[in-house]
């Protein structure tokens, strides 16, 4: 019994935590059992998730099915393109000076920082009346 090579990476953006897999295919992509054009509604999105295809050449190769949660939408999107990006290096080592290049292997390190005490938000302080 033969089994399927799949490819796995995960991906990180802000709270959202992607788990993507390769496999050998026409180039569908599936994100939490729906197609990747119900899920995501926007266009940009769209393009977003599929860059590391292109850079690569590997749009039509590969099938990608991604399991993910947390965060919204855009912060889904980067998790998605970066959990794509470490699979692909799994595939093939020669693709990492291309996705290094476009900066896909980068974990973007910006997250929402935290409520401090004594202010309404993170850097919103009181309104401030001299009377």
């Amino acid at each position: 019994m033969a089994k399927t090579e799949r490819y796995y990476g995960t991906g990180r953006r802000k709270k959202a935590i992607a788990r993507v897999y390769l496999v050998p295919g026409k180039g569908n992509v599936t994100i939490n059992k729906r197609d990747m054009d119900d899920y995501f509604g926007l266009e940009t999105l769209k393009v977003i998730v599929r860059q590391p295809l292109v850079a690569t050449e590997t749009a039509e190769k590969f099938d990608v099915i991604v399991n993910v949660k947390g965060g919204g939408y855009t912060g889904q999107a980067g998790a998605v393109r970066h959990g794509i990006a470490r699979a692909l290096l799994q595939v093939d080592g020669e693709y990492r000076p291309v996705l290094k290049k476009s900066g896909f292997l980068t974990r973007d390190p910006r997250m929402k920082e935290r409520k401090k005490y004594g202010l309404k938000a993170a850097r919103r302080a009181p309104q401030f009346s001299k009377r």
